[in-house]
């Protein structure tokens, strides 16, 4: 097993370069740190082609804080926030592997943005059901990092003209990045709503099959009637015409229509009462 000193992560990496070929070129170890003694194992030999491994281990577990950091800025809860956090640990992984000692900058500096470009890249590329406008994206990413401090600040939720005062935009856009983030994960057609699920409220006909073979002989009734009887039944039960102005198209009384639908509803009815059952639907049904 490998033990590795209490030392800041780069110092570290100066004394082995985490490269992406897999092998191992020494460095100069830090001022003031023995080469020999930086790394070793627990019989006190040099360390072998593990080396690298155990580095990015103790690395990547000595800042899992500054993942967890980041992934809470973008979602402290929520059912993203399990997801975010993984993502970032992703990222932090990315950082290691990436790490370029060489170049004199701590390692904590680069991994910060590393992880938090791996999450937007998730949140852009991966989360959305229905996906809004990129700059729709990063805004709505800018107010909920924003939110929190502003809330704080105020002593209660910010409104949306006090966060686009705080980032220097229309109110507009801040509403529409707001109410975007229903196209995140939108609702289900089962989730309650006024003590109904939204599938509840939605139209259906229930017994259209079950009317379809009254429909097929009244189809077959309507075709028997005369010309002037279709026309009277498609203005009153088509058009939704009154009696008087369909008297008033046609130059008669509304008494003559009123007496004319009478006789042709009574027709209609005693030609479905007679009328067999249609054998296409019975045999469907009996089938």
């Amino acid at each position: 097993m490998i033990h590795l000193r209490d030392q800041q992560a780069d110092d570290l990496l100066g004394i082995v370069s985490l490269d992406d070929a897999g092998t191992s070129t020494r460095r100069r170890p830090p001022a003031g740190t023995p080469a020999a003694t930086a790394c070793t194992t627990t019989d006190g030999a040099p360390a072998g082609p593990s080396l690298k491994a155990a580095l990015r281990d103790d690395i990547a577990l000595r800042h899992l804080e500054i993942a967890e950091s980041v992934a809470r800025s973008f979602a402290v809860a929520g059912p993203e926030a399990p997801d975010i956090r993984q993502v970032a640990y992703l990222g932090l992984i990315k950082a290691v592997q990436r790490f370029d000692p060489s170049r004199g900058v701590p390692f904590a500096s680069f991994a910060l943005p590393t992880i938090t470009g791996e999450i937007k890249r998730y949140l852009r590329d991966s989360c959305w059901v229905i996906r809004p406008p990129r700059d729709v994206q990063d805004l709505r990413t800018e107010i909920t990092r924003t939110a929190p401090a502003l809330a704080q600040r105020l002593g209660r939720e910010a409104t949306a003209r006090e966060l686009a005062v705080e980032l220097g935009c229309p109110e507009s856009k801040v509403l529409e990045a707001q109410i975007s983030h229903t196209s995140l994960r939108p609702d289900s057609l089962d989730v309650p709503f006024e003590g109904r699920s939204w599938g509840d409220t939605l139209a259906a006909d229930l017994h259209g099959t079950e009317r379809s073979d009254d429909m097929i002989s009244l189809r077959g009734a309507v075709n028997e009637l005369d010309g002037a009887e279709k026309e009277l039944l498609y203005r009153r039960y088509f058009m939704e015409q009154t009696q008087q102005a369909i008297a008033d198209d046609l130059g008669m009384s509304q008494m003559q229509v009123s007496r004319m639908l009478a006789r042709i509803l009574v027709t209609l009815q005693k030609r479905l009462l007679e009328a067999p059952a249609p054998q296409g639907v019975h045999s469907s049904r009996t089938g």
